[in-house]
């Protein structure tokens, strides 16, 4: 998988908002009489679980919120709690493999929502965000075609659900995404606005939109600031920002380890602060070793792998191979990329002086 082009970077944000479908075996409950999405406290409490990586939860918490939430929210939050899944875990063939199935039946099954209650917006916002789940995992295949004309279907569900109800600022905040990366998007790429007639965009407006929704979204805040992070640091440069933002959701989330890593992320690539990043791989692996992080068999490693990274990157090499190493005795349960990544480093400093 390559997230570094710029339509990767993009569609990243499609994903953000991926929390739809339906279990069709449940009663349908009714559209909320002023607007807005139905039980949507509920549904954002279950979505606070996804975000803390517990994983093994989710079945049990889909089955309290769904009766109260529309039953087609049921599968999104599975779906969304599989792409976290995957987040950890980038390269797993399984994980991408459950992922595919769980957001092919969210598309299918909002789409149908939409064909049965045509003027509820709540059923076009989640056939938005089922799209956009889809959107991005096409981009992160590199089906580039595919990804921007699911681009166009997901502006169209989400404007269509905005038209419907005004007051839906998480359905705002995929449209200020779109308008985004659409106002920045390089000249070599305009070609795919004029092949699938895609609107413009307007930079300023598509940032003020998404920060507008991690304010006052009911399902988003915590999405739109994980994504605003990334659009801080790739376009922004706004550095000190997109660490703000990490460090509150480490806060907000203290066991999901994605978080201790993205800081990581920060220090190394946009910082050069080695030495941060190292205390930051320090901290994920006290805390993974303690049972202080969910998924911790995944984050043991992926914190030895961020050590091991600074190590070399200070000169203290020494000191990075028993940390290297313990990663490849690990293989057969850590993370794809970071067991690739280790024996890289392995290979490398074999050949080193």
């Amino acid at each position: 998988m390559n997230t570094s082009h710029w339509t990767g970077r993009a569609a990243t944000g499609l994903a953000a908002l991926a929390i739809t479908t339906a279990l069709w075996s449940l009663p349908a409950a009714q559209a909320p009489a002023g607007g807005g999405l139905t039980a949507g406290d509920a549904v954002a409490r279950a979505y606070d679980v996804v975000l803390d990586a517990d994983f093994t939860r989710m079945p049990a918490v889909v089955a309290e919120t769904c009766g109260p939430a529309p039953v087609e929210v049921c599968t999104g939050l599975m779906t969304m709690s599989r792409w976290w899944e995957l987040m950890l875990d980038p390269e797993h063939p399984g994980r991408d493999a459950r992922f595919v199935t769980s957001v092919q039946r969210a598309v299918a099954e909002t789409t149908a929502w939409t064909v049965r209650e045509p003027r509820r917006a709540e059923a076009w916002f989640y056939l938005g965000v089922a799209l956009g789940a889809r959107g991005q995992w096409r981009v992160l295949h590199e089906e580039k075609l595919a990804a921007a004309r699911e681009g166009k279907r997901v502006k169209e569900a989400l404007d269509r659900a905005l038209a419907l109800d005004p007051s839906l600022q998480d359905a705002e905040f995929g449209t200020g995404m779109y308008r985004y990366y659409a106002g920045i998007v390089p000249s070599y790429m305009r070609w795919l606005q004029w092949m699938f007639s895609l609107p413009g965009g307007d930079r300023a407006d598509g940032l003020a939109r998404m920060e507008r929704a991690s304010r006052g979204g009911q399902l988003v805040t915590a999405e739109a600031d994980y994504q605003l992070h990334l659009i801080y640091l790739w376009y922004e440069g706004r550095i000190p920002d997109a660490l703000a933002k990490i460090r509150h959701l480490q806060q907000r989330y203290p066991r999901n380890p994605h978080f201790q890593d993205a800081e990581a992320a920060i220090h190394r690539r946009y910082r050069g602060d080695h030495r941060a990043a190292l205390q930051v791989g320090e901290r994920l692996l006290a805390m993974a070793m303690q049972g202080r992080v969910h998924e911790a068999a995944l984050a043991a490693p992926r914190a030895r792998l961020i050590m091991s990274q600074a190590y070399d990157a200070l000169g203290q090499r020494e000191a990075a191979r028993p940390l290297v190493a313990a990663i490849i005795a690990d293989a057969r349960t850590a993370p794809v990329d970071v067991v690739r990544i280790a024996r890289q480093m392995d290979r490398a400093s074999r050949v080193r002086p």
